[in-house]
């Protein structure tokens, strides 16, 4: 028996130190879990409950909130604007999703390899853009491209490229075009990092297999690497999903609404429907909807990764 187990064998022995029972270790196991139980409750889900019903009322945030049942839902069944904010979000999503995660992958595969010198070094790299607030990569894109000064208007113009600036945020296509370029500077070194850990993941004896049936590199990529990497895949895809939902800092930094309210996304529209309108109900309301949104879309994505998966 050792010092330590002997002391504690003595004083726990002693009637002055009794030993604490089962009961009692809980008991203050609950103690520790507690400030976070509180946390959440106070700041996590009243908020959450409590919108939900301002989500059938009519609340402007001063007086008290009148229920009104579904008014609030049947305003956004025929809210326009609703469905162009939706729009945009799902044109710009889609602009960016698709060469990000191509990127992203082909990236990974590059990386991955042994014989790549400095790999560390380009991973960092490409992942710093992450590290950045979206409010500072919107301010600073919004001064590159700006239609008089901007530094690539001017490069455009010392290469002779174009003749006269273009205006980027003047036009709706290229501004949309523009967020979507922002967002895939952004984020493809994140999912960068995704793919490479799922990568690291596959067995090495799966591909030196297929090397020696005589399957060449692309070969093995695209039969062996990639199918077996679709469970990271999916959860980048849902992942992008609910963060595609939610743009909000870059565009709002980047061009406000954009010509023609070409960048007002879905949370942009809450916004300003809360904090600039004073509808604190109606944007209860289209925060709701945009959960479902997600929701569904999440769902989608992952019952056809799994339909094909299992074919």
């Amino acid at each position: 028996m050792s010092v330590v187990a002997r002391f504690r064998k003595k004083v726990f022995r002693s009637k002055a130190i009794p030993r604490p029972s089962r009961s009692n270790w809980a008991i203050h196991g609950y103690y520790f879990i507690l400030p976070f139980f509180v946390i959440f409750v106070a700041f996590q889900l009243y908020p959450i409950l409590y919108s939900l019903y301002l989500s059938f009322s009519n609340w402007d945030g001063f007086s008290a909130p009148s229920f009104v049942g579904l008014r609030n839902y049947e305003r956004l069944l025929s809210d326009h604007l609703f469905y162009k904010s939706l729009l945009n979000t799902l044109v710009i999503w889609v602009m960016s999703i698709v060469p990000q995660l191509f990127l992203a992958l082909t990236l990974a595969l590059i990386l991955n390899e042994k014989f790549i010198r400095g790999k560390h070094f380009f991973r960092a790299v490409f992942y710093f853009p992450n590290i950045v607030t979206p409010v500072t990569i919107g301010v600073l894109f919004s001064l590159l491209f700006d239609w008089q000064t901007g530094a690539v208007n001017k490069l455009l113009e010392a290469l002779n490229i174009v003749d006269h600036p273009i205006n980027w945020l003047g036009r709706p296509l290229l501004s949309q075009v523009l967020v979507a370029v922002v967002m895939v500077w952004q984020w493809f070194g994140y999912n960068m990092l995704l793919y490479i850990a799922g990568l690291q993941s596959i067995p090495s004896e799966i591909q030196e297999a297929a090397r020696v049936d005589g399957a060449n590199g692309v070969q093995v990529a695209l039969k062996v690497t990639i199918p077996l990497l679709r469970p990271v895949i999916l959860f980048t895809i849902i992942t992008s999903i609910i963060g595609g939902m939610q743009i909000f800092d870059v565009p709002f930094t980047l061009s406000k609404n954009g010509p023609e309210n070409s960048t007002l996304t879905v949370v942009m529209y809450l916004y300003q429907t809360a904090f600039e309108r004073s509808q604190y109900s109606y944007a209860a309301t289209i925060a709701y909807a945009t959960f479902i949104l997600i929701a569904v879309f999440s769902l989608l994505a992952f019952k056809l990764a799994r339909s094909r998966q299992e074919e």
